[in-house]
């Protein structure tokens, strides 16, 4: 009894072991997914991920200098058309520096009108005089020459005196002359090179004037193009920078029809052809189904961006990026939006026999 004790209570051990093993293993009841996957209604499809995109594609606005922001004028979901203003920068040394160069411009302007404007009426009466007054005073002067010089008698004069008539006479002469040519050029108005030099000044300053206006305007950005507004991740009192973001100040787009931007591997790239039909569905919503048109093919192949964390993924993945649109333009989709697409690869002559397709 003793030497069968301790294989007894051995069996007895493994035996309470293997129940109680039994017991507690870990038992996984079969359950069914909360949604079908989506299956396409082409026999012979390539499937690929989607993202819904505005028809004019996402622009993400920017702005040309670096400032800060005074006003934003939209929200995200606000329609809007071409133009219309989005968000402000402060402009608030431009529009002193604007006020100057408006002065400088006034003052070039009036310099031109006045040199235009001349000769004024009243400075024509005392050029007229001065023309007066110096052929009066070559007239004396040409009577006290004559005078002199009839003397008969030469040892009555003195040949220093006659001197000084005849150039008196001259000098008066010479006097007559300017005043004419100074009435002449009063009368004959602003020379010419002189407007030109006085006009290229005025140009100089409205363009000095235009040039800050145009920096005025640049600091309020304004929509490309009619559509809605997406996202705005921009507000009054942050510092908007110039350039390419990680993160937009607003995205626009034109959301009247929306677009479906498909990458399909480029190892099954080569099967899609342009205008193949295709079908979309919604994720975690494959009842949801919708039909696409072609629109066009990308013509650059790119890295892939959209990673779903499956382990057959790789990052150096490349992918053919295919445009289409909803035939429908009232899908209840939302633009960024992940769909998964299926584009037939089957012959045409083969498409007609195959139904379904939008729903």
């Amino acid at each position: 009894m003793k030497r069968l004790g301790l294989p007894v209570l051995a069996v007895v051990a493994l035996a309470f072991a293997a129940g109680a093993a039994w017991k507690w293993r870990t038992i996984r009841n079969s359950t069914n997914p909360p949604q079908s996957p989506p299956a396409a209604d082409f026999q012979h499809t390539v499937g690929a991920v989607g993202l819904v995109e505005a028809s004019s594609e996402n622009i993400s606005i920017s702005t040309a200098v670096s400032g800060l922001v005074v006003k934003v004028y939209v929200k995200a979901g606000d329609r809007v058309k071409s133009g219309q203003n989005l968000f402000a920068l402060d402009d608030r040394d431009l529009r002193a520096e604007l006020s100057t160069r408006r002065a400088t411009l006034d003052a070039a302007k009036e310099r031109l009108a006045k040199l235009e404007e001349s000769p004024r009426p009243e400075e024509i009466p005392p050029a007229e005089a001065r023309v007066r007054e110096a052929e009066a005073a070559l007239a004396d002067a040409t009577v006290q020459q004559k005078l002199i010089e009839s003397v008969t008698d030469r040892r009555a004069i003195r040949e220093e005196d006659l001197l000084r008539r005849r150039q008196a006479t001259n000098a008066a002469a010479a006097k007559l002359d300017e005043a004419k040519a100074a009435l002449a050029l009063l009368k004959a108005g602003p020379w010419a090179p002189d407007v030109k030099i006085a006009k290229a000044e005025v140009a100089s300053a409205e363009t000095g004037v235009k040039r800050i206006q145009t920096d005025i305007d640049r600091l309020t950005m304004r929509a490309p193009v009619t559509g809605e507004v997406l996202q705005v991740n921009v507000r009054a009192g942050e510092y908007a920078q110039v350039g390419a973001l990680a993160k937009p100040l607003i995205v626009m787009g034109d959301t009247s029809r929306l677009n479906v931007r498909v990458d399909v591997d480029e190892n099954e790239g080569w099967k899609v052809k342009a205008g193949a039909p295709a079908q979309a569905a919604e994720r975690g919503n494959s009842n949801q189904k919708v039909a696409l048109e072609f629109v066009r093919f990308e013509p650059y192949v790119v890295p892939k961006k959209s990673l779903t964390g499956d382990s057959t993924e790789r990052v150096d993945t490349r992918v053919l990026q295919v445009i289409y649109r909803f035939k429908d333009p009232k899908v209840p989709f939302r633009v960024g939006q992940q769909m998964d697409v299926f584009i037939s690869t089957e012959p045409p002559d083969k498409l007609a026999s195959v139904k379904g397709g939008a729903r």
